[in-house]
């Protein structure tokens, strides 16, 4: 099995070197469900193990997805880099922001995603940080928005993330009545449903297409998420949004 999940060697490879028929190795991998390799996982090289909980509610996955800001006139991925760099520069300027290296800086925006197990349907905030308070608060946001939708939240995963490791986390949950788990250290595939939903997130709306300014990006967010930032008011939309498997 060494040969399969670390050196992703074929059945071919593997005869060959234990002095098997490679009909005798094919029929192992499929019993073991490791004939494929897309039943691998690609970074650790384990088998690929599934799940879903039962009904809606009874676990909603967290995390944070980081976003560059879209500067005024259009960043870098539309107008190329030279271009780019001028407007992120231009807004910089405008705004006063600087970084902790005190370059001029456009700022990052967190996107707090939250999602349910068994439904894939999903909630969003944007916001400027990714602090213990901001997540918490989201949480209560999400926890409130799932109710009005008839579904009761049991269980929170959530990585290790400094925001989700704080007491105030441990304590909301608590109040909510919600039991709070971790993935295990450096293991992102255990919250694979919120990573995959971030790739949709990205290639669906964030860079789809080209955005004039930070708020157009904002505005252009798909029904069934919620957006608050404090470059304006918040939006709400009262239609949920499943994400793909």
């Amino acid at each position: 099995m060494h040969l399969r999940w670390k050196q992703r060697l074929g059945p071919v490879e593997i005869g060959d070197r234990l002095g098997m028929p490679s009909s005798t190795v094919h029929a192992v991998l499929v019993r073991c469900r490791i004939n494929r390799l897309t039943h691998v996982d690609r970074a650790t090289g384990e088998p690929i193990r599934r799940y879903e909980h039962d009904a809606p509610g009874d676990l909603i996955h967290v995390d944070v997805k980081k976003l560059g800001k879209v500067p005024d006139g259009g960043g870098w991925r539309y107008l190329g880099r030279q271009q780019g760099e001028k407007n992120r520069a231009a807004t910089a300027n405008r705004t006063g922001a600087r970084n902790k290296h005190h370059d001029p800086s456009i700022g990052i925006c967190y996107l707090h995603t939250v999602i349910d197990d068994h439904s894939r349907v999903a909630y969003v905030e944007a916001h400027d940080d990714e602090t213990k308070e901001t997540a918490t608060e989201v949480l209560k946001n999400a926890v409130a928005w799932f109710a009005d939708r008839s579904v009761t939240v049991k269980r929170v995963l959530s990585d290790n993330g400094s925001c989700y490791k704080s007491f105030l986390w441990r304590d909301t949950c608590a109040e909510l009545g919600i039991t709070a788990k971790k993935t295990r250290p450096y293991r992102p595939q255990t919250n694979g449903k919120i990573e995959r939903f971030h790739r949709t997130l990205a290639e669906g709306w964030a860079f789809k297409k080209f955005y004039n300014s930070e708020s157009a990006r904002l505005a252009a967010l798909p029904h069934g998420f919620t957006s608050t930032t404090n470059t304006g008011p918040s939006q709400q939309s009262g239609r949920p949004h499943p994400s793909p498997d």
